[in-house]
This record gives structure tokens, C-alpha cells and sequence, in this order.
């Protein structure tokens, strides 16, 4: 004879997900905590964000980097107003993190992706440019089951997108074609971006006032194209993080 299954039922509401309101002004009875923290569970579980990235969180990101210098403490502090004040206002501003590799661009995007999830139960998904675009490139293979739409829907619907290391993709008008579908969709449908870049927020080669050699490293402008960069201008804040590699730092630390 097999001994019962034990199931631990949350003390508040004995498992029926509502419990007794607090106050006598509110309705009879209320969600309980555990319906709230088991649907946060489940959207931070759709969320898609790489294990690498499961650590990264907001006051996780002032312990490690947010001293070091000014403009990491100034990210740090965009980064908890904007989660202070979400839902936003009616244009949905997002966030564009701007900066050299190592300095917590992705840590910062994270963070508040999940405070946002766990905090306010919103709809969040996680990309890597790069993986996004190759998803995209391999449904066109007729013995992949995924089709392009059911991978772009997802991204188009989020009610808020972290798209990680835009622009890393030389470009191609397939490229071009796909970032500007992306961008112009959730534009349109006035929903929430947050993107990182380690590239400079420049214009492209040859773009108006653009006087420089054309031997200077590629710019977002090169890789994304000028109506694309434009575009992000009026999608999200700029947020520029300036400092030292601190993954290398850690590294080369770990190795004295």
C-alpha cells in the first residue's frame, strides 16, 4: 500500500488561492501571496533568461558595480526609478544601455526585468540578438517545426523586451529588414524595450555630419542602419555606462 502524497497548503488561504481581506473597505476576500508568487515563478520562468544571467539583480548590481564610478551608480539609480515607476506613461519608454563590454549592461537589464516580473507580474521575455536572428534564420529550414511568426509573435507581444547585445550581427538587408520589423512592431504597438549595445551611438558611415575616417570602428548607426537608430531615439532613454572590464578583472584577479 503506497503512503499519501503530503501537500503542504499555504497557511493564509489553506490552498484555495484567496484569503480574508485586511481591511473591511476591500472585498470580502483577496488573492493570497502564494497565487502571486507561484504566477512570478511561472513568468520568470518564460522569460527565457540564460542561466548565466538567473544571478543578476538590481541590488546585487550596486554591491558589484555600482561604486566604481559615477556613471555606473547614475544606471544603477535609472534602473530602480524605472522600476518604481512602472507601468509608465502612455509613450512607454524604454531603456538603452549603452557602454564597453564587462561594465553591467546585461546585469542591469536583468535586474530589472526580474523586479518587474516578480514585483508587478508583468509579461517579460529575454533575447540575445544574436540567438533571436539565428531562431529566425533556422525556421526557414523546411524540417524545423517553428515557424518564423511563432518565434516573432512572442517578441512582438512581450509586454516587455530585453533585447541583449543589439547590433552584434554584421549587417545584411536581412539584418536590417528583421531589426527594423522588431523595432517598428513594438513602436507601433507602444510596448516597453530595454536593449544593450557595446557599440557607440553614432551615425553611420557617410551619414549626414559624419566627417570622420572610414577606418573608425562600427557604430550602432553602421550595424542597425540610420532610420533604426533614429527609431531607438524615440523608443528609449540613452543610458551611457563607462568603466573598466570587470568580468576580465575578476578573471585575472582569480588568477594571483
Amino acid at each position: 500500500m503506497t503512503s499519501p502524497v503530503l501537500v503542504h497548503e499555504c497557511p493564509h488561504c489553506n490552498g484555495s488561492g484567496w484569503r480574508p481581506a485586511d481591511s473591511p473597505r476591500e472585498r470580502r476576500v483577496t488573492r493570497c501571496e502564494c497565487t502571486l508568487r507561484d504566477r512570478a515563478g511561472r513568468l520568470l520562468a518564460q522569460a527565457r533568461v540564460p542561466v548565466r544571467y538567473e544571478h543578476c539583480e538590481l541590488p546585487s548590481f550596486h554591491a558589484e558595480y555600482a561604486g566604481a564610478n559615477p556613471s555606473l551608480s547614475n544606471a544603477a539609480l535609472i534602473a530602480g526609478r524605472f522600476v518604481e515607476e512602472y507601468p509608465l506613461d502612455k509613450d512607454k519608454t524604454g531603456l538603452l544601455f549603452l557602454g564597453p563590454i564587462g561594465v553591467g549592461k546585461t546585469h542591469l537589464a536583468v535586474g530589472i526585468l526580474r523586479e518587474l516580473i516578480l514585483s508587478k507580474g508583468i509579461h517579460g521575455l529575454f533575447y540575445d540578438y544574436r540567438e533571436l536572428l539565428k531562431e529566425i534564420q533556422n525556421s526557414y529550414n523546411p524540417t524545423v517545426a517553428a515557424t518564423e511568426m511563432s518565434i516573432l509573435r512572442p517578441v512582438f507581444e512581450a509586454e516587455l523586451l530585453v533585447l541583449d547585445e543589439l547590433g552584434a550581427v554584421k549587417p545584411t538587408e536581412w539584418v536590417w529588414d528583421t531589426v527594423s520589423l522588431i523595432l517598428n512592431t513594438r513602436y507601433n504597438d507602444m510596448r516597453t524595450t530595454i536593449i544593450t549595445t557595446n557599440l557607440s551611438d553614432a551615425p553611420a558611415a557617410g551619414a549626414a555630419g559624419d566627417l570622420r575616417k572610414s577606418a573608425r570602428e562600427e557604430t550602432l548607426g553602421d550595424r542597425i542602419g540610420e532610420r533604426m537608430r533614429s527609431r531607438l531615439h524615440e523608443m528609449c532613454r540613452k543610458v551611457e555606462l563607462q568603466g573598466e572590464d570587470f568580468r576580465q578583472k575578476v578573471r585575472s584577479a582569480s588568477f594571483r
